[in-house]
C-alpha cells in the first residue's frame, strides 16, 4: 500500500519585490501513511502553516508535486480541489473559526451540508463524543474556549476525513484544557483511523505522535530529539 500523502520537492516562495526572496518551503519531500501521525515543529514564520495549507489544498506550491492517495492535488481543477478539501481533509485551527451566527449544531453539520449529506445523527454522535451532548442549540459566544475548540474538532471530524490537519489546536487554551483536547484528538484518531499532521509549539503535545519533524530554513528535517 502506497502513502496516503506524498510531497515531492515542494517549494513555496513569496515576493516582496520583483524577485522571490522569501522561501518558507525550499524543497520539501515527505510521505505520510494511512493512520500515521506526525508533529511539525519550528519557529514562528518557519513555514509550518504554509506546509499545512498546501497539503490541505488551501494554497498551491510555487514548484513541486503533492499527491493524496495517488491523485496529484497540485494538478486538480478548483472544483476538484474544493471537493478534496470538503471530503478528505479536516482542519482544526488555533482560533476555532466557528461561525458566530450559527448554533453549535449548525456549525458541526456545515461540512455535511456542503457534501449534500443530510445525516444529522452523525453530528449528534460526534458532539456526544467530544462531551457536548445537549449543546446543539447553543451559540459559540456562550461557550468557553475549551468548549469552542471541541466544537471545532467535532466540525472537522464529522465527515470522517482521512487526513486531519491541526494548526496549534491548544494554543489559545490553558494547560489543563489543552491536555484534554490532545487526549480527545488521540481518541478520535484511534477510532476513525485518520492520519494526523499537527503543528505545535507545546512540548506537552509531543506524546501524541511518534514522529516529529522540524522546518528550518525551508527544509523539513526529522527531529525525534526535542530539548
Amino acid at each position: 500500500m502506497g502513502p496516503l500523502l506524498k510531497l515531492i520537492d515542494v517549494r513555496k516562495c513569496y515576493s516582496s519585490g520583483p524577485k522571490c526572496d522569501i522561501f518558507p518551503l525550499a524543497g520539501v519531500s515527505f510521505e505520510l501513511l494511512q493512520c500515521e501521525r506526525v508533529i511539525l515543529l519550528g519557529k514562528s514564520g518557519s513555514g509550518k502553516s504554509t506546509f499545512l495549507n498546501i497539503v490541505g489544498g488551501m494554497d498551491s506550491p510555487t514548484q513541486g508535486q503533492v499527491f493524496f492517495d495517488g491523485s496529484e492535488i497540485t494538478r486538480m481543477s478548483p472544483v476538484d480541489l474544493a471537493h478534496y478539501r470538503r471530503r478528505e481533509v479536516g482542519f482544526i485551527f488555533q482560533s476555532f473559526n466557528l461561525f458566530p451566527t450559527l448554533t453549535v449544531g449548525e456549525n458541526v453539520t456545515l461540512p455535511l451540508d456542503l457534501l449534500g449529506i443530510r445525516n444529522y445523527a452523525k453530528a449528534h454522535e460526534i458532539l456526544s463524543a467530544v462531551g457536548l451532548d445537549g449543546y446543539w442549540r447553543k451559540f459559540p459566544e456562550t461557550l468557553s474556549g475549551g468548549e469552542q475548540q471541541r466544537v471545532a474538532i467535532a466540525r472537522a471530524l464529522v465527515k470522517r476525513p482521512r487526513l486531519i490537519l491541526a494548526d496549534e489546536p491548544t494554543g489559545n487554551l490553558d494547560q489543563e484544557t489543552g491536555n484534554g483536547i490532545l487526549k480527545l484528538i488521540d481518541e478520535i484518531c484511534n477510532e476513525s483511523e485518520a492520519s494526523l499532521i499537527m503543528v505545535t509549539h507545546s512540548a506537552d503535545a509531543l506524546w501524541l505522535a511518534p514522529k516529529h519533524y522540524r522546518l528550518k530554513s525551508g527544509i523539513l528535517i526529522e527531529d525525534n530529539y526535542v530539548n
